[in-house]
């Protein structure tokens, strides 16, 4: 019989530990955008309270398993309790010309270097930033299952959420605001209508594809 996977709910368990270590502002980090056809990768850091106890806690999950609603309800809680955050976007133009992993990582930089007060370690969504020189660890999953991961994957999502839908206006047909520039059918099927915006990925398929014919 096939077991189904149940989806933890993210822990301060991570940040717990690193306070007991001495550690004060703990970040959590993670990024949004990496597999769309379209438009940026953002990242978030977030900073929050070691004692953090309010209602909505038991509401935050990974942001894919979130509805747009839901996400929207936690993105302005998480900024009122955060001690610190950070959004870090990295541009289509800059996907194409490093390849995705390494803008990933600059818009984590990004979203680092914004924080005030500064972090002095990092719990980050699987990635490690070896050029950011603050103590740090990647946690597989981490979105599911640290705290503080997920609520930047809140904060990351719907800033994102909202330049796709504002990039809608200005490119019409492909239905951006609906799907933020993933690889559903609807957007394909727009692409081969219309051919690539300029916020098109160049180097993605089936964008880099169409580019050939």
């Amino acid at each position: 019989m096939r077991q189904i996977k149940i989806p933890c709910m993210p822990s301060f368990a991570e940040e717990e530990r690193l306070a007991m270590q001495g550690y004060r502002f703990i970040a959590g980090i993670d990024e949004v955008g990496r597999g769309a056809l379209a438009g940026p990768v953002v990242a978030a850091a977030v900073i929050l309270p070691h004692s953090l106890k309010t209602s909505w806690l038991r509401q935050v999950k990974d942001s894919k398993l979130l509805t747009a609603k839901k996400r929207e309800y936690l993105f302005d809680f998480i900024l009122e309790a955060a001690i610190s955050t950070g959004v870090g976007i990295v541009s289509h133009r800059i996907i194409d010309a490093r390849n995705i992993v390494r803008a990933t990582r600059l818009a984590m930089k990004q979203a680092i270097e914004q924080l005030s007060p500064p972090a002095d370690t990092l719990l980050i969504d699987f990635l490690s930033l070896p050029e950011v020189p603050v103590p740090q660890k990647g946690i597989v999953n981490g979105d599911g299952l640290c705290f503080s991961i997920a609520c930047a994957s809140i904060i990351a999502k719907v800033t994102r959420d909202h330049l796709m839908i504002k990039m809608d206006a200005v490119y019409p047909g492909y239905r951006l605001g609906k799907h933020k520039g993933y690889c559903t059918e609807e957007h394909v099927a727009n692409l081969n209508r219309l051919g690539p915006s300029p916020i098109h990925r160049r180097s993605f398929r089936p964008v880099k594809e169409m580019l050939l014919r």
